[in-house]
């Protein structure tokens, strides 16, 4: 594939802005997988092999992707919208590329698997891969996720009870119900669900005589938020990941 043409995959612009990112001398390429460091190039329509293909553009290190499937640490006062109405957008913590990456569809970039509330924190998934959003968001897929809960009140056995029994929404007279809980403290409680109701877990604690006064997603699936990964900040999953949200 020609340089340009990787660039424009990977969202650094329209063909004629990366090849002219190309063209001032903007782009170095890693010659291969152990090399360290990068050549100059200065022919967009130069053929790459795209897998594995490592570059550097503007001085930032990228690495292909044909598809982008990223973890992000949700701080608190964020929106996951594209056009937030009250606190700013997640987008706005992911660089440029990732919001950019050309799609098929009228929207461009990394899309949220999933919806957190402006001050739930913690893990959110972003991916430009539509089969694998609807696999890991849609409730029929079951895919489970843990949310670490402080809440208002002291716990009881009676409201874990009732949460893993399950409790009627307002909006749906089918119960919803835990598929797991537990305490971890006076105020504190691990909580696993396998659908996602709009404010599903402050309505669930709601419902059994509680509430919710802080919230964080810790894991999804088998693959857990790292402890290294700081508010604010994303990395790109690995294979390993991918397998432990497949399961």
């Amino acid at each position: 594939m020609q340089l340009q043409d990787i660039l424009y995959s990977q969202g650094f612009g329209t063909r004629r802005v990366c090849a002219g990112l190309v063209q001032q001398g903007l782009v170095e390429v890693y010659a291969s997988k152990d090399a360290t460091a990068p050549v100059l190039i200065t022919e967009s329509a130069m053929d790459f092999e795209e897998e594995g293909l490592r570059f550097r553009v503007q001085g930032v290190d990228w690495a292909y992707h044909r598809l982008a499937y990223v973890l992000l640490n949700k701080p608190a006062g964020t929106e996951c919208s594209q056009k937030p109405s009250t606190y700013p957008s997640i987008y706005t913590l992911l660089p440029s590329p990732l919001r950019l990456r050309p799609q098929k569809s009228a929207v461009q970039g990394v899309q949220a698997v999933g919806r957190l509330d402006q001050d739930t924190t913690g893990l959110l998934l972003l991916s430009d891969d539509g089969q694998f959003i609807h696999r890991m968001s849609s409730p029929k897929k079951h895919v489970p996720k843990v949310y670490e809960v402080t809440t208002k009140h002291a716990v009881d056995d009676k409201q874990v009870q009732r949460l893993l029994a399950g409790v009627v929404l307002d909006d749906d007279p089918k119960p919803v119900r835990a598929a797991a809980c537990t305490v971890n403290g006076e105020n504190q409680l691990s909580l696993t669900l396998t659908e996602g109701k709009y404010h599903q877990v402050k309505r669930m604690l709601a419902a059994v005589g509680n509430r919710v006064e802080g919230l964080h997603r810790s894991r999804i699936g088998e693959l857990a938020l790292p402890a290294d990964l700081l508010p604010g900040q994303w990395r790109w999953l690995d294979a390993d990941d991918l397998a432990k949200l497949r399961g």
